[in-house]
């Protein structure tokens, strides 16, 4: 693709995402989500393969419904009660159809069903912000509009959504696939906590963003698209395998590393919100999340493959490692300790 159209995308991309998490007014917001969703259009489309095609018309006609439906919540609640502010959402049928249109733009059960197919369709950078930068405006709207949802159906959404990611990525062999139901699952339990603690949710996004960034920068640079690559990569880049191990037991929520802290803080919160049942099955349900983790983390650091005359290994890659993904894993293992510090600041 063209540096400056590539530019002139990145450039919409901030614009759009900037324009939905600054304004108050619906009208400004719907714009922002319209640009984003038109500048990632080309990028996902860009290789011109059939599957790119197929994943660019699927999330276009995706975004279309839900930000229609953005459109249509607001109209309704400036109808009943004369305000167009975000954080005046009032009127019940509002309230249930922006849900409802949330839910399909970060793509929540039971409106996940575009996303691990949009996913597979992309390439690994486009996947990346798929993943985190297009999640970013919608959950400003859920973040603003928190107090006015219904706790009941967002803690319905969100165990769906943990089960099933959980679920649906236990058998998948493509890495994409596997990061997309990832994604479903992490976003149930950002859906648990917003209406109690929403700061708590926006905490859990941004060290999700981090965490999956590493991980897709990683398997970008050694060009891991499905687990049967990844078994052959330790030949490649040795050092990052290794690391990629932790990267991924991060994401699974497991202690000492940065991945446990929004899951702690989560379990706490809900408790003190007398929803422990929640709690605990959705703490069980990442059990689920934990396996699919393994197994990424066993093909990609124990497994040998096998030694026969027909396999080539890869040749050892000389480069030194991208700062950025140096950067990134290193903050996706080492955040826990300064934990008071992050919810001084949060």
């Amino acid at each position: 693709m063209n540096p400056q159209a590539k530019l002139i995308f990145a450039l919409s991309l901030t614009l759009g995402t900037t324009l939905t998490i600054s304004s108050n007014h619906w009208i400004m917001a719907w714009t922002g989500l319209e640009i984003n969703t038109l500048a990632i259009l080309p990028l996902i489309s860009k290789s011109h393969h059939p599957r790119a095609i197929e994943a660019a018309t699927k999330y276009f006609l995706v975004q279309a419904a839900a930000s229609a439906l953005v459109l249509f919540s607001s109209m309704t609640n400036a109808w009943h009660t004369g305000q167009w502010d975000i954080t005046q959402l009032s009127h019940p049928t509002s309230c249930l159809i922006l849900t409802v249109a949330l839910a399909m733009k970060l793509g929540l059960v039971p409106f996940h069903f575009w996303f691990p197919e949009v996913l597979q369709g992309s390439s690994l950078i486009v996947g990346l912000l798929l993943s985190t930068l297009m999640k970013f405006p919608p959950i400003t709207l859920l973040y603003l509009t928190s107090p006015s949802l219904k706790p009941s159906i967002l803690m319905t959404m969100a165990i769906l959504s943990a089960a099933l990611g959980g679920w649906m990525g236990l058998n998948q062999t493509q890495t994409r696939k596997i990061l997309a139901f990832s994604s479903i699952s992490h976003l149930g339990w950002m859906a648990i906590i917003i209406a109690y603690s929403p700061k708590l949710a926006l905490l859990n996004f941004y060290l999700y963003s981090l965490m999956t960034a590493a991980v897709f920068l990683s398997l970008n640079s050694i060009k891991a698209l499905k687990l049967s690559t990844l078994m052959t990569t330790w030949t490649k880049t040795p050092s990052l395998n290794a690391i990629l191990l932790l990267t991924l037991l991060s994401l699974a929520g497991l202690p000492p590393l940065t991945g446990f802290l929004p899951k702690w803080l989560i379990i706490q919160e809900l408790t003190k919100q007398e929803v422990a049942l929640a709690a605990t099955i959705i703490a069980l349900l990442s059990l689920l999340g934990l396996f699919f983790y393994l197994r990424l983390a066993y093909c990609a650091t124990i497994t040998l493959p096998p030694h026969t005359t027909n396999h080539m290994k890869q040749w050892y890659n000389n480069k030194p490692t991208n700062t950025m993904v140096a950067v990134l894993t290193t903050m996706s293992l080492m955040l826990l300790p300064i934990s008071p510090i992050i919810l001084a600041v949060v």
